[in-house]
């Protein structure tokens, strides 16, 4: 038989009819991109569901709750995954669905104590409210996600966060041939104040009225053309050789974006501390395997 994703409104027909049933099931609210008037539709999208419920120990039970949605691939419980959440107090439980027939679902029951803790998010609709808990809400919009602009504090602990992990974390690691710790390094340490400060820069340029996006996901659109082709350059592979022309690339577009917003928002750019990180990378670049010391 052939395969035949449900279409939007199949999926929510069983979303509704399972919280409708369930008396336990006061309030559904949905967010992210399917509820963002930016975001252009495709058919990955999730379905972002938070269910405010007056016990959440009966939802606790997968074989309750995922086999009314239909056939799955694999269902992830972060709360008892290997890594989970810093949050888990016990007040809300949550399933990552990912049927079969390509939909996802991502369905957290919350304590219905908890509801106001939720209304706060910019892209937030109500769905169903049995009790008409949930105040008006405004339309759904990015304003809870807008770039915003820097302050001296910020604009100082991102530029300390980049050249640490770039002048301390990574070039030991790469020295030591660490491929693993180089990487997680570079994707979760240095591309943070990176995106940042680009964001930054961004909003100084054309408005404060964008998202980034999770991760910075809308940066390509965001970018000027040319930024972007240079900042893709920074996803290299495994060779030793490529990352470490990667850091130096990284340093060029983080110096320039920090220099710029600095100028912009009367900041002091850390122009000694740059300098140093670029002395201390091209020395540990040329650092002899056997090496016993540093200098």
């Amino acid at each position: 038989m052939e395969m035949k994703t449900r279409t939007e409104d199949e999926i929510m027909a069983l979303i509704l009819g399972f919280a409708e049933i369930d008396e336990r099931i006061r309030v559904v609210l949905m967010d992210g991109s399917r509820v963002n008037p930016n975001v252009a539709k495709d058919p990955f999208q999730d379905y972002d569901i938070a269910a405010f419920v007056t016990d959440v120990e009966p939802f606790r039970n997968e074989e309750y709750v995922v086999p009314r949605f239909g056939e799955v691939i694999v269902v992830e419980q972060p709360l008892i995954g290997p890594w989970p959440g810093t949050d888990a107090d016990g007040s809300y439980y949550n399933y990552n669905i990912q049927l079969l027939d390509g939909n996802r679902i991502d369905l957290s029951f919350y304590h219905l104590d908890t509801l106001g803790d939720h209304l706060a998010d910019s892209l937030t609709v109500v769905l169903i409210d049995k009790d008409g808990r949930v105040p008006p809400l405004a339309p759904p919009n990015e304003t809870g996600y807008m770039i915003t602009q820097p302050t001296k504090e910020l604009y100082d602990g991102c530029c300390a966060a980049f050249f640490f992990a770039l002048g301390s974390h990574i070039p030991k690691a790469l020295w030591r041939r660490q491929l693993p710790l180089v990487k997680y390094y570079i994707e979760g340490w240095l591309r943070e104040p990176v995106t940042m400060m680009l964001g930054w820069e961004i909003g100084i340029r054309t408005g404060w009225d964008k998202s980034l996006g999770f991760k910075g996901r809308h940066l390509e659109s965001l970018l000027t053309p040319e930024l972007w082709d240079e900042y893709k350059m920074t996803y290299v592979d495994h060779d030793y050789d490529n990352l470490w022309d990667s850091l130096f690339l990284f340093l060029a577009i983080f110096e320039r974006s920090a220099r710029s917003v600095a100028e912009k928002s009367g900041f002091r750019f850390p122009k000694e501390t740059a300098a140093k990180v670029m002395s201390f990378l091209e020395h540990v670049r040329t650092l002899p395997a056997d090496a016993k010391q540093i200098y």
